[in-house]
């Protein structure tokens, strides 16, 4: 079924009274078949890989252990996404890899491109056409730890962001940029005003240049980094994370309604690039508010909108929504159901308006759409294992989505009615 906004609120209630529950077992049912949705009914894909509704087609591009182009075989754990604009039509994506020094299908690189040579992880970048086949692929960031997810800026270039605070033969837990317009490796360059802690991705605000950054811990905090220079990361700037005025040192799980506004202000981190990790302990003391694993976070439309992984009452995912126009801040999504909705990580904001989700839960994973009056639906379906989607974005054009499978490593093109 569709849910009208109407059923979505009445599930969305925070009180255990309001908040619909369901036994694993029929929560697995649930998940089967909830939600037909805008575009139909999903269809068995006869290759068993990837469910669709009827209509849409996809096509596997870059996969973990293939040869690419500049010699290295494409890597594994396939995450968070972006895609630009490149010549003659064709789509730029940037791919983050979240493989840590002991992973055995890492990235390959010259050690003098490598930001740390025990790093494994990295970025690489995909040419796709304008009839969805790929052109090239190659390494573009090497030598960094577990990158997760990470954002496009409005200037063309990758966020890649370290879900780490390992240290090496140098320290981790940063932000790193990559030029869409790389052909090759680039010189890694730790951007470390933008906080050092478990980063998961980033979002950039278009109209200020400021840079919102999600941080996956049970106890992470949402920030805001402010450059010195609007477009010019490197030239530094000022980090800071959000409190909501009325409930400082907020345990943003449970307590909160759907629907309901909250004024909010940010608090300064003074200590960015710490030792040890404390970034999110100064915030919490300063009175910012605790998140249950951020995780995927995307501008769309005047909004920032950010996935709690293990928010929520029953612990499986809240949508939140900031308005940095009015400094505001509305939990949008509470489902507490794993049926409806189960461990939301990537995020995307679809041209049509849509909110895309990837699932990151147990069991059989989905991509979950949320049309603008607030329904939920199952776009896919992972057909061929129990991994997580990842990486979810669009062409330029509109016409493609492009998303991973983590595991085995698969990167996607779907098109159709959209």
């Amino acid at each position: 079924m569709t849910l009208s906004r109407r059923q979505f609120f009445t599930l969305a209630g925070t009180s255990t009274a309001g908040a619909l529950l369901l036994s694993p077992l029929q929560a697995f049912y649930a998940k089967r078949t909830l939600a037909a949705g805008p575009y139909g009914a999903l269809q068995s894909d006869p290759m068993g890989v990837l469910d669709l509704p009827a209509g849409f087609s996809y096509v596997r591009l870059s996969e973990t252990g293939q040869t690419m182009t500049d010699g290295y075989k494409v890597p594994g754990g396939h995450d968070g996404m972006g895609a630009f604009s490149g010549a003659n039509g064709n789509t730029i994506l940037i791919r983050n890899h979240e493989l840590s020094p002991t992973s055995s299908n890492g990235l390959g690189a010259p050690n003098s491109k490598k930001y740390d040579t025990k790093g494994r992880g990295g970025t690489t970048t995909l040419v796709v056409s304008p009839n969805r086949t790929l052109i090239s692929h190659y390494g573009s960031l090497a030598g960094t730890y577990r990158n997760c997810a990470g954002g496009p800026t409005p200037w063309g270039s990758w966020l890649s962001c370290e879900e780490s605070f390992e240290t090496g033969n140098k320290k981790h837990g940063y932000v790193f940029e990559v030029p869409s317009s790389a052909t090759g490796f680039v010189t890694p360059v730790a951007l470390t005003a933008m906080g050092r802690f478990n980063h998961e991705a980033a979002a950039v605000d278009p109209n200020t240049g400021y840079v919102y950054l999600t941080e996956d811990r049970g106890d992470g905090l949402l920030y805001r980094f402010v450059p010195n220079s609007q477009n010019n990361l490197s030239a530094g700037g000022t980090l800071y994370a959000l409190r909501i005025t009325t409930r400082p040192q907020a345990n943003t799980t449970t307590g909160f309604t759907v629907g309901q506004a909250f004024a909010v202000d940010w608090v300064r981190i003074t200590n960015p690039d710490p030792s040890t990790d404390t970034v999110r302990a100064e915030g919490f003391n300063l009175g910012a508010a605790k998140f249950a694993r951020g995780e995927g976070i995307f501008y769309g439309n005047g909004d920032i909108y950010f996935c709690c992984t293990s928010g929520g009452s029953a612990g499986l995912g809240q949508i939140w929504r900031y308005t940095p126009a009015t400094e505001t801040l509305r939990l949008y999504i509470e489902p507490n159901n794993g049926g409806i909705l189960d461990f939301p990580d990537n995020i995307v904001v679809a041209p049509n308006g849509d909110l895309f989700l990837c699932e990151d839960g147990s069991g059989t994973d989905f991509i979950v759409g949320i049309t603008p009056s607030g329904a939920l639906y199952k776009f896919a379906r992972n057909a061929l294992n129990t991994n997580e989607f990842a990486g979810v974005c669009f062409s330029p054009n509109g016409q493609t989505m492009f998303v991973n499978m983590q595991t085995p490593g698969i990167t996607f093109a779907i098109w159709g009615p959209w």
